[in-house]
């Protein structure tokens, strides 16, 4: 019956194509075991190279759930809380001004940890921002992440802390976070706690030579036409040669990224007994975390029957969604279509990728079908 089942899902992935996905790679892990793994479609914009398990692609946005996780884990070892203030980690981010109609005035509340993760911090993701473009001038391309991130502090704030929802470099800013708390370099950090660990070989901020060789074709898509065209294989966050963002710049592979997956979904300990996370530090990043305006802003985003936890989207409503995902189930996606879910309750993660930029089809149509074909898949 299974089987049937997974031709469902292998069906929908195949016709993606004829919806301009070029190729696309879509995984399911269930109690440590991989139950479904399918590719379509083309690694590149010649169609000559089918789409394997060693394509590497940019990750984007689902770079977030990794640095939320090594902000998680700092915090369980009592370094600082949600509530610390970041000027008490970040003394640039201390007397930081807020923009109104009257202009600029003082912030009257203090951004802390819990800001930054659950993106009520006030910054926004202008990455043309003067004191972003100042810094990476008078550095010649050269700036560190803690030299960008201690720029962005001269930036105003739209709103004050912890009164609304604003998607933006927030989790950047936890890179360097990441950097004096630990006293190590972002990238050496998290290669450290998460990616050795967690046997992920193929996963990082550096473009090398091996990844780069087996990197997927960047797209970009025309909703009108239903059409993706190649577009500079370049990722746009990189914001310097020696810049890591937090928020966007990791590169990595579907096998890669399982592992992290298949830890978080089993309480935060993998297949090996790694203790990544606890599961206390799991059921708080899933805590719905957004105020009443907070939740309006983050209902723009579209995705429906979740709100905003700490670095994830957590589903906070079934009926009126149709949801088939229990309550609780987290992740979140990226720019170029990566779509990342955790289910701790059925101890189930599912990550799906393409390498398509602009394409709003994939999160209001491709993503939650994914996920609803998956729990139907699984007769869970």
């Amino acid at each position: 019956m299974l089987d049937v089942n997974k031709e469902i899902l292998i069906n929908y992935l195949n016709s993606l194509e004829q919806c301009g996905i070029p190729g696309c790679d879509c995984a399911v892990i269930h109690n440590h075991e991989l139950v479904f793994r399918h590719t379509a479609g083309y690694a590149d914009s010649k169609r000559e190279k089918s789409l394997t398990d060693k394509n590497t692609y940019w990750l984007y946005s689902a770079s977030k759930l990794i640095t939320c996780t090594a902000i998680m884990q700092l915090i369980e070892k009592g370094l600082f809380d949600l509530d610390t203030p970041v000027s008490n980690i970040l003394p640039e981010y201390k007397n930081l001004n807020v923009k109104t109609k009257k202009g600029l005035i003082p912030a009257k509340n203090p951004m802390t940890i819990r800001h930054l993760l659950s993106m009520q911090s006030g910054l926004n993701y202008d990455l043309d921002a003067p004191s972003i473009r100042k810094v990476v001038e008078e550095t010649n391309n050269e700036a560190t992440t803690r030299q960008v991130i201690a720029a962005l502090a001269n930036e105003p704030l739209e709103f004050e802390p912890g009164t609304h929802f604003l998607y933006s470099l927030s989790h950047d800013v936890l890179g360097a976070v990441v950097e004096v708390v630990s006293g190590q370099k972002f990238s050496e950090y998290l290669h450290e706690h998460i990616f050795k660990p967690l046997g992920m070989k193929n996963t990082g901020f550096e473009l090398t030579h091996e990844l780069e060789a087996n990197m997927s074709d960047l797209f970009e898509f025309d909703m009108d036409n239903m059409l993706s065209t190649p577009s500079p294989n370049k990722n746009r966050y990189f914001l310097t040669k020696n810049y890591e963002s937090g928020g966007a710049g990791l590169i990595s592979t579907v096998n890669d990224y399982l592992l992290f997956l298949d830890a978080m979904c089993h309480g935060g300990v993998s297949i090996d007994g790694y203790k990544l996370l606890s599961m206390e530090s799991i059921d708080n990043m899933r805590q719905d975390q957004m105020n009443e305006t907070s939740k309006k802003d983050f209902d723009l985003f579209g995705r429906i029957g979740y709100s905003y936890g700490l670095g994830v989207r957590t589903l906070i409503e079934r009926e009126k969604s149709g949801v088939k995902s229990p309550l609780g189930e987290f992740g979140w996606d990226g720019a170029a279509g990566a779509y990342a879910l955790i289910d701790v309750e059925n101890h189930l993660a599912i990550f799906y990728i393409q390498h398509v930029l602009n394409c709003g089809y994939v999160y209001d149509v491709i993503h939650p079908k994914v996920r609803d074909l998956t729990y139907e898949m699984l007769d869970l």
